[in-house]
This record gives C-alpha cells, structure tokens and sequence, in this order.
C-alpha cells in the first residue's frame, strides 16, 4: 500500500474520530462551553499537523473558530477537510489534462 493511500485511510479514521471528539460535548451535560475552551486550540493544532500548508492552516483556523462558536460544534470540519483535500482537490488535478487536437 502507497504512503498517499495509508495517510488517505489513516486521515479519514482519525478525521471521524476527532469530530466524534468535538461533538462530545452536545452529549455530556455540564461540560459543554468549558470543553470546548479547551478542544478548539487542540483541534486546531492537530488538523495543522494533519494537513500541511496552507490549505492545513487556513483548516485549522476555521476548525478552532468552529470550535469556539457556540451551535457549530455539528459540522465536521476534519471529515470535510478530508474530502476536499482526498476526493475534490484530487478530482481537480486530473482535469487539468490538456488535449491537442492534430488536424
């Protein structure tokens, strides 16, 4: 298996998770606004580390606003990051073929 296919699997697995993470706090009464002080700058940092450059910083920026603003905890910013950068950002890529047309 490529290194881009097990960072592709692991990323996913671990991006699910981590929103798991982040929605907690919906479920677990009393802590709610104080977790989430806590869980934006650490999920923050983490999709930095999870995706590199400045599509990760620009991510992280958005998961810890996410993460701050109260009722946005249901968005899945790390599964979302995913897909742009594994299934559209790719899906780009490949049509940027050109074709020459020899008449």
């Amino acid at each position: 298996m490529s290194k881009l296919k097990d960072n592709k699997t692991r990323n996913l697995f671990l991006g699910l998770l981590l929103d798991a993470v982040g929605m907690a706090s919906y479920f677990i009464p009393g802590i709610g606004a104080f977790s989430d002080i806590i869980w934006a700058p650490i999920s923050a940092w983490i999709m930095t580390r999870m995706y590199k450059g400045k599509a990760g910083q620009t991510a992280g920026a958005i998961t810890f606003l996410e993460e701050l603003m109260p009722g946005l905890d249901v968005l899945p910013t790390f599964t979302i990051m995913w897909f742009y950068t594994y299934v559209f950002k790719n899906a780009k890529k490949k049509k940027k073929i050109i074709e020459v047309d020899a008449e």
